[in-house]
């Protein structure tokens, strides 16, 4: 047999039974959450706050308000950087208590 021709029967089997992929398609597991951002959320509306941070994506704030909408919070907002600075400085004093 010809050399090529063996290769290329090589290759074929390899591609026939190499195991395919189980994994979601790129461009859906690389999405980032929030598209636009809300600057000016008054903090009696919010219920919960959810951080996100993805590696392809910058930081994400999404806020869960009291009418069960979800959106995403700016998080260079004054009140979400003392919020997000008062509870590190709370985990780290509970870290030293104990």
């Amino acid at each position: 047999m010809d050399i090529k021709v063996l290769a290329l029967v090589a290759a074929l089997t390899v591609v026939t039974y190499a195991p395919l992929a189980q994994a979601k398609p790129i461009s859906l597991v690389e999405r980032c959450y929030c598209r636009s951002t809300v600057n000016n959320l008054p903090r009696g509306y919010i219920r919960e706050l959810r951080f996100i941070n993805t590696p392809n994506c910058p930081f994400q704030v999404i806020a869960k308000l009291k009418s069960n909408k979800e959106v995403c919070v700016n998080p260079e907002v004054r009140w979400l950087k003392q919020y997000m600075r008062n509870a590190i400085n709370k985990m780290r004093k509970n870290k030293q208590a104990n």
